[in-house]
């Protein structure tokens, strides 16, 4: 089966990736049966050549993870880093609604 995946170059801190068809099984540096784009990571740019990859698909070529994430990211949503931030916004969101009914309780004792 054939996949279109990225395939690691360069340094260690300075990697690109060569955005490349190859056998599902092959090693990540292992042969290519042909190349539609790179992507670099510390500029995020992200050049692929679409009538090659449209070609591709139609001859059964799927799509891995990491090259779907890159030409789609609407379909995969950011995870949020920080749960501290989270977990006081919804804190702080719960105590404002308490306070609400706490006001509504007083004004119905009240009248």
């Amino acid at each position: 089966m054939l996949k279109i995946k990225l395939a690691p170059r360069g340094k260690i801190h300075q990697i690109t990736y060569r955005v490349v068809v190859a056998q599902d099984r092959s090693k990540l540096n292992g042969p290519i049966i042909d190349d539609l784009g790179f992507y670099t990571p510390q500029t995020k740019t992200f050049e692929i050549n679409k009538q090659k990859l449209a070609d591709w698909q139609k001859k059964g070529a799927q799509l891995t993870d990491g090259v779907d994430k890159l030409l789609n990211p609407s379909k995969y949503p950011k995870k949020i880093k920080n749960i501290k931030e989270e977990i006081t916004e919804v804190k702080k969101e719960v105590e404002e609604k308490n306070e609400d009914i706490k006001e509504e309780i007083k004004e119905e004792v009240q009248a």
